[in-house]
């Protein structure tokens, strides 16, 4: 049976789309500065924009934004330093003080069960003395030695490091014009099916991405306060922190409460810090859950939790830390591709017969 030109146009358009896949995949180490610089090209871009709309000359809007943004994430990096560099003594002094309660209180509990658990508190205090009071010339000597091993992970971390801010300068530098060409390479029967769903992803990412940096703001306060007010002195950093990895779906939040658990640990040593952190992470998750998410973000993106998860394992594995960070709102334009094609498969004649 010859197959008839709507079919071989299909398959001819099915063989490319699977070759491009393939392609990307081969490619994926390659290509992930790049993805993600155009992912923050975008994200910059109506920055940029509002500044040239002010008579900004271009090149210097485009390295104001960018500057700025850099900047940013250098001070959320920033916030990792007061955590370990209070939070290292404090382990060193606790940790053992901590196995001591747990063998004294647990055991016998434990033992009425029958179940013998005895805590080795000569081996730990050894190797937390061992792990926790080397001094920095050690810590330096390990780091070395760590990427020579690793020597291709770490060349691969700068080379992105280098690359990202480079592709983000250009794209943006040349922003406008890149979409009129791309605009261009669409024929003209579909440039309004093409125009439409462009239109649609936009909003759907724009609507996203504001709603989810307003969650993210108003979680880093909530924690930050609730922490500061039952007394924890890492407050600021670790309420921010947790509120910023909001972003990365239930990993994020894992990450924070996990951070506020090792500080209520190491600060108060009893079952108070625990409340404290299961009150206000408790809290913190049914504001974001029944309140904040709903209203700021809503089902706009349209993703169940199990979708949400196989995005998240699947783009992490294809392109890493940085395929987790994109996962949802990737996730969210293929949904919108795959509903437009359905929606043309479903009015073709192929379908209809």
């Amino acid at each position: 049976m010859t197959p008839t030109p709507t079919q071989r146009r299909t398959l001819t358009w099915t063989a490319l789309a699977l070759a491009a896949l393939l392609l990307l995949w081969l490619l994926g180490p390659v290509l992930t500065p790049f993805i993600v610089g155009a992912v923050l090209a975008y994200v910059l871009s109506p920055a940029v924009e509002a500044l040239v709309r002010h008579r900004v000359p271009r090149v210097l809007a485009v390295v104001t934004v960018e500057v700025a943004a850099i900047v940013l994430v250098l001070a959320v990096l920033l916030l990792v330093v007061p955590i370990v560099s209070r939070q290292l003594p404090l382990m060193r002094e606790q940790l053992p003080l901590l196995a001591e309660r747990i063998n004294q209180g647990i055991g016998p509990w434990l033992s009425q069960l029958g179940v013998q658990v005895t805590l080795d508190l000569a081996s730990a205090k050894e190797f937390l003395s061992r792990a926790l009071d080397r001094n920095l010339d050690e810590w330096l000597s390990a780091a070395f030695t760590s990427a020579r091993i690793g020597g291709s992970v770490v060349l691969a971390l700068i080379g992105n490091a280098i690359v990202m801010p480079l592709v983000v300068f250009y794209l943006l530098l040349d922003w406008p014009r890149l979409l009129q060409r791309l605009y261009r390479l669409v024929p003209p029967r579909m440039a309004g099916r093409v125009h439409g769903f462009v239109s649609e992803c936009d909003d759907l990412l724009g609507q996203y991405l504001r709603g989810q940096l307003l969650v993210m703001l108003s979680l880093a306060v909530f924690y930050s306060v609730g922490l500061a007010l039952f007394g924890f002195q890492l407050a600021l950093p670790v309420g921010v922190l947790t509120g910023l990895l909001v972003f990365i779906p239930y990993l994020g939040f894992g990450l924070g409460l996990m951070l506020a658990l090792v500080a209520a640990v190491l600060q108060f040593g009893s079952w108070y810090g625990l409340i404290a952190v299961a009150v206000v992470y408790g809290l913190g998750q049914l504001l974001e859950s029944f309140y904040l998410t709903p209203y700021l973000v809503g089902e706009r993106i349209g993703l169940n939790p199990l979708t949400v998860i196989f995005a998240l394992l699947a783009f992490g594995h294809l392109f890493g830390f940085v395929g987790v960070l994109i996962a949802l709102p990737a996730s969210a334009v293929a949904m919108v591709a795959l509903r437009h094609a359905l929606d043309t498969y479903l009015g073709s004649r192929l379908y209809l017969g």
